[in-house]
């Protein structure tokens, strides 16, 4: 299990052109671009709060293609918490998962303390490969959870990485975001009452 520290590490993985940097974008930054750019490794980060303490969220936002095994097995290790994402437009992208969910399987071992979340990215499309139907099934097989999301609408960004924390069992973790929360984010914090948008 990775060392406490002061970094919450949340690793983004998922086929080539599915919008992993796009939802990473759209999250930290609240950007969006049309062009796509290959991305090798990018890292980002953002300030949270953890346990109370104020942390960093390090996303490290992954390469798409197979050509770094070596990379992929070092952000499983040291990562916290996985965003897996496939896009609904291709079904391809989404069966591409299962060998990288199998190495995080393999090099965390009890995975069901680790916070997972399957991500149905690029929800505004109209041509569908895959239904919401298809997502939730393969989450509930992988005892994970599962949002689908549109980074380009800006469709459950901040909902994705609040739950990817809400997730979070082994501490306190709440995303810190413009010092701001929306009424209904207040609504939602009263309910869960541990973690919470600021």
């Amino acid at each position: 299990m990775p060392e406490q520290s002061n970094d919450y590490r949340v690793v983004v993985f998922g086929a080539a052109g599915v919008g992993k940097s796009s939802l990473v974008l759209r999250f930290v930054r609240g950007t969006f671009r049309e062009t796509y750019i290959p991305t090798i490794e990018d890292t980002y980060r953002q300030v949270i709060s953890c346990d109370k303490n104020i942390c960093t969220l390090q996303i490290t936002d992954t390469t798409g293609s197979h050509q770094f095994p070596a990379m992929q097995r070092l952000s499983i290790s040291k990562g916290h918490a996985f965003i897996l994402v496939y896009s609904v437009t291709s079904r391809q992208s989404m069966e591409e998962l299962q060998p990288i969910y199998d190495q995080i399987c393999q090099i965390k071992g009890d995975i069901q303390k680790i916070p997972i979340m399957l991500v149905g990215n690029k929800s505004d499309e109209t041509q569908r490969e895959l239904d919401a139907s298809e997502g939730e099934a393969l989450a509930s097989k992988w005892k994970c959870s599962f949002m689908e999301t549109s980074a380009k609408t800006n469709y459950n960004v901040q909902e994705l990485f609040q739950e990817l924390l809400n997730l979070e069992k082994r501490r306190a973790v709440s995303l810190q975001v413009d010092g701001k929360r929306s009424k209904q984010q207040k609504k939602k914090d009263k309910l869960k009452g541990k973690c919470s948008l600021m």
